[in-house]
This record gives C-alpha cells, sequence and structure tokens, in this order.
C-alpha cells in the first residue's frame, strides 16, 4: 500500500504561481510512477503530468506544457508540481497518483486508470 497525502492547493490570482506536494508512505516511493490530474467541475478527471521513477523522464498534458514543472525527491517521499501563469482553466482539485514503475509508456501514464493509489485532493483555484 501507498498513502499520498497533498498539500499546497489554495487560491491565486490568474497569472500567480502555486507549488502543490505529495507527500507518500508506505511501499518504496522510487518504485512508482508518479502522476497529477486534476478534476474540474462537469469534467473528465485530466492527466496533468507525470514522471518516471528517477524523475529523468517526464510527460505532460499540452494545455500546462511550458507552465507546470513536476519534480520529485525520492529521499524525501515527495513529489511536487510547480505550477506558473495560472490560468481560471486551471481551477480544479488536483489530484496525485502512483502506479508500479514497470518501463510503460508516456500513453499509460495519462490513463487515471492505470493508477492504483491516490491522495485526497487538493482544491486550487484561480480568479481571473
Amino acid at each position: 500500500q501507498v498513502q499520498l497525502v497533498e498539500s499546497g492547493g489554495g487560491l491565486v490570482q490568474a497569472g500567480g504561481s502555486l507549488r502543490l506536494s505529495c507527500a507518500a508512505s508506505g511501499r518504496a516511493f522510487s518504485n512508482y510512477v508518479m502522476g497529477w490530474f486534476r478534476h474540474a467541475p462537469g469534467k473528465e478527471r485530466d492527466f496533468v503530468a507525470a514522471l518516471n521513477w528517477s524523475g529523468r523522464s517526464t510527460y505532460y498534458a499540452d494545455s500546462v506544457k511550458g507552465r507546470f514543472t513536476i519534480s520529485r525527491d525520492n529521499a524525501k517521499s515527495t513529489v511536487y508540481l510547480q505550477m506558473n501563469s495560472l490560468k481560471a482553466d486551471d481551477t480544479a482539485v488536483y489530484y496525485c497518483a502512483a502506479r508500479y514503475d514497470d518501463g510503460s509508456n508516456y500513453f499509460t501514464w495519462t490513463l487515471p486508470r492505470k493508477y492504483d493509489y491516490w491522495g485526497q485532493g487538493t482544491q486550487v483555484t484561480v480568479s481571473s
């Protein structure tokens, strides 16, 4: 089992920045692909970003590319999402998720059903 706890959400003006954190406990954190997803009212849960066990391989949704950066610190069992140039459309509940890193491709990383563990979510609200 892996337990995930997100933090860092809040209210920010458009153009501002936030950094989300996701602290993991349980099984070896460095074995897992870590992903960030978001869920806005009336929409599907959307992929945001993910990275492999080492952090050297990352993948982003087109909507956040160039604005968001995903990173991890395996020594602290924590994954981060740095969000810059925030827009009103970024408003959502943000979730981190974990799946065992079996070397699967980027497409797999974008699928919520491929993740085994989820956090409880943290609200991000961007005012325009």
